[in-house]
């Protein structure tokens, strides 16, 4: 009797967010979703990840309707997925269980079959309350366990080798074996989950690791074990091939036009290998050819977000194959029985090449971090100007890693230790020792507010980076809701006006906050007397196309979204700047003046989406008058009080007679720590940065007065910029 395969398909959710910055609208989801009944795929990934920030943030639609829909169309024949970082959800911050009990049972209550659970650290305390409301509630808590592997450590000299047996330093040991992986499975189990996933985030796990591991999981585990990976650096079809001949119950996949490159294999691939493999897959391929005719037309659409920009060819799995095609899969099959791993992985790499999808990124294969991991550093050292310490940055990772305890790198430990290697690499090059700069997340990693690490953190270098030896966790006692106030501009309704709602606010503070504000304004302007339209215009900073550049143009370095404006037409601008955020490759990134002047126009307003070289802003030459757009006339009112002029504040120019602190990198003042008049220490915390997504603690290097502060909360500002002197 064949064995039958369980298949999870990944498309509206992991699908879309890997390869189309999470940015298909209900609209389009409703396009495919009914032929999804006809399909019968055991599971369907629709929400969780970046989905409910996304929709809210950037679609303006409501997350819990997305998922309601779905249902509503969709039934009991597929469960539904979600995926949430256990106790953090879909934040970084732990919430209480108050929080966690009401989520799960109003996701499961939308129609929710199952919640997949993992943790960034693969600490498993911190899983153990959501799979405890998740089954009190009905659902089945699929409890993943993050696929990570040791970092390439700098080879022992032999010098460090004699040294390492007379007592010296020995090289670290291996911590992420197979038996640590059944370790956190078997933890998960005891814990009440109803299945295992092998989560392989970053797509690093090549096909013999895949089929040890799920040989491992299934010899040991009671419950069916899931298969998750990726396919960006070019072993995601052979290793779902090689979990599949261990004996794997489910996989993850995508439908053709939304698989492969940074998303997961393609389903059509996977049926036609179980097919010589003697397995069964119950999923009706001619309802999937229906769904992919329609994501074709829909990734068109999506153009604008395309990490890829490739399609592959058209392929029909229940038609002829092509013989070349045909005998590669035999190949492949052939060297799975063997366990001829190498042969299996050319095999199938040369089968995604025959149908053109994207080539195996080798640049991430190397460097064995996952791919957003390593986009992520190059867009935050473009912003720096400095993509020359690269190679250094890389090099580092492995240091800073170990030094905080060897966390997966999964979001977020993925982006707090590469924008820690990027500082560390910055700290060196200005002449400062390694962790001079260090984010509050990098400080709260390392203090143990994320959880317990894989190996314990030194408690010297604790001491370090936090200013106490000692571990100490997040305290959820302090959690504090977010506020829900009254609107009275929209008749004095809540801002949130359900649980639902009040969740909303509680996972996404700022995001929902607009998206809800913005909902209530339009239900309160929906029962206002009707009044006449006035055709949208853009505002009137956005310049005449027409009008003859006569300055610098600020052009568009890649496709993405206009997502913030950070400056005013007639400000005077330095090289260096931020003048607006760009929303690409699924991050923030500031876009900057290459020059000095000032802003003479926007070519572009907020929400713009645009294709790389588009025009952004003009800079003409400093000192060049600029007519600012019209504003209208204010409406006079009769006086009936004596007006108060008021003063402009004095600015003090005065010459410069103590030691200034200055902006180590371009980024946004958060908070002012200190005031003109306050004693300051060395070391002492004077201004929070944001800069590279991350909160950054910029210290005095000396004691002294603070005589005066040159920026305001708010501010952009560029590297070497003064910001309080001190004397």
């Amino acid at each position: 009797m064949s064995k039958t395969l369980l298949i999870r398909d990944l498309t509206l959710r992991d699908g879309q967010q890997s390869s189309f910055a999470t940015r298909m609208n209900q609209s389009q989801v409703d396009r495919v979703v009914n032929h999804y009944v006809d399909a019968g795929f055991y599971a369907m990934e629709v929400w969780g990840g970046a989905v409910p920030d996304s929709v809210m943030r950037y679609l303006g639609e409501n997350p819990w309707h997305r998922l309601e829909k779905i249902k509503s169309a969709v039934g009991d024949v597929s469960l539904l997925t979600a995926l949430s970082r256990g106790r953090n959800l879909f934040g970084y911050a732990p919430y209480t269980d108050e929080i966690i009990d009401g989520f799960c049972r109003n996701a499961i209550d939308s129609g929710l079959g199952i919640m997949r659970i993992f943790d960034a650290l693969n600490d498993v305390d911190n899983i153990k309350s959501t799979i405890k409301y998740v089954k009190q509630y009905g659902g089945k808590a699929d409890c993943a366990v993050c696929y990570t592997i040791d970092p390439q450590y700098p080879p022992f000299t032999l010098g460090q080798k004699i040294k390492a047996l007379f007592g010296g330093p020995k090289p670290p040991k291996k911590v992420f074996t197979d038996e640590y992986f059944l370790a956190k499975a078997l933890e998960m189990e005891s814990l009440g989950a109803d299945m295992i996933t092998i989560k392989d985030m970053s797509g690093l796990i090549p096909p013999e690791r895949a089929y040890s591991l799920i040989s491992l999981f299934k010899k040991n585990l009671k419950v069916p074990v899931d298969f998750h990976t990726h396919s960006t650096p070019g072993y995601g079809l052979s290793s779902v091939v090689a979990a599949i001949a261990a004996g794997v119950d489910i996989v993850d996949t995508n439908i053709w036009n939304f698989a492969g490159g940074p998303a997961a294999p393609a389903i059509e691939l996977i049926y036609v290998f179980c097919k010589k493999m003697g397995v069964e897959i119950n999923v009706n391929m001619e309802a999937v050819a229906r769904i992919n005719a329609e994501l074709l037309g829909i990734r068109k659409e999506l153009e604008a977000y395309d990490a890829v920009k490739q399609f592959a060819r058209p392929f029909d799995p229940l038609g002829e194959i092509p013989a070349e095609v045909d005998a590669m899969i035999d190949k492949a099959v052939a060297a799975i029985k063997a366990q001829d791993f190498a042969t299996l992985n050319s095999q199938c790499q040369a089968i995604e090449a025959y149908f053109n999808f994207p080539a195996p990124n080798e640049v991430v294969k190397k460097a064995e971090v996952p791919g957003g991991m390593y986009t992520n550093m190059v867009a935050q050292l473009k912003q720096l100007r400095a993509e020359e310490i690269l190679p250094e940055a890389m090099k580092l990772i492995p240091e800073v890693r170990l030094a905080a305890g060897l966390p997966p790198l999964v979001t977020p430990t993925s982006q707090i230790v590469g924008a820690q290697a990027v500082n560390c690499a910055l700290d060196m090059r200005a002449g400062k020792p390694k962790y001079t700069t260090t984010s509050n997340q990098f400080k709260s990693l390392v203090k143990g507010e994320y959880g317990k690490t894989p190996v314990p953190v030194d408690p010297a270098f604790r001491e370090k980076i936090t200013g106490s030896p000692v571990e100490t966790p997040y305290d959820t006692s302090k959690y504090q809701m977010q506020p829900n106030p009254t609107l009275e501009d929209c008749g004095g309704v809540k801002l949130a006006q359900n649980e639902k709602e009040v969740l909303l606010l509680e996972l996404f503070p700022a995001v929902a906050k607009d998206f809800l504000t913005k909902t209530r304004k339009a239900e309160y302007a929906a029962k206002a007397p009707a009044v006449e339209k006035v055709a949208d215009e853009k505002p009137a900073e956005i310049a005449a196309e027409e009008e003859p550049i006569t300055g610098r143009v600020v052009e568009c370095p890649m496709p993405g979204r206009v997502w913030k404006l950070c400056a005013k037409v007639g400000d005077t601008i330095k090289k260096g700047q931020e003048i607006m955020v760009l929303e690409a490759m699924k991050m923030e990134n500031s876009i900057e003046s290459d020059y000095d002047g000032v802003l003479k126009r926007f070519f572009v307003a907020e929400g713009d989406s645009l294709q790389a070289g588009a025009k952004m802003a003009e800079i003409v030459p400093p000192g060049t008058e600029i007519k600012k757009p019209a504003t209208p006339a204010p409406e006079v009112k009769p006086v009936e009080e004596p007006v108060v002029e008021e003063k402009t504040p004095e600015v003090d120019d005065s010459p410069i007679t103590g030691r200034v602190v200055e902006c180590p990198m371009p980024g946004r003042v958060m908070s002012i720590k200190v005031k003109v008049g306050d004693t300051v220490k060395k070391g002492q915390e004077v201004v929070t940065l944001e800069a590279m997504k991350m909160e950054n603690s910029l210290e005095s290097d000396f004691d002294g007065t603070v005589k005066r502060i040159f920026v305001a909360e708010g501010d952009n500002i560029p590297a070497g910029e003064k910001m309080i002197e001190i004397v």
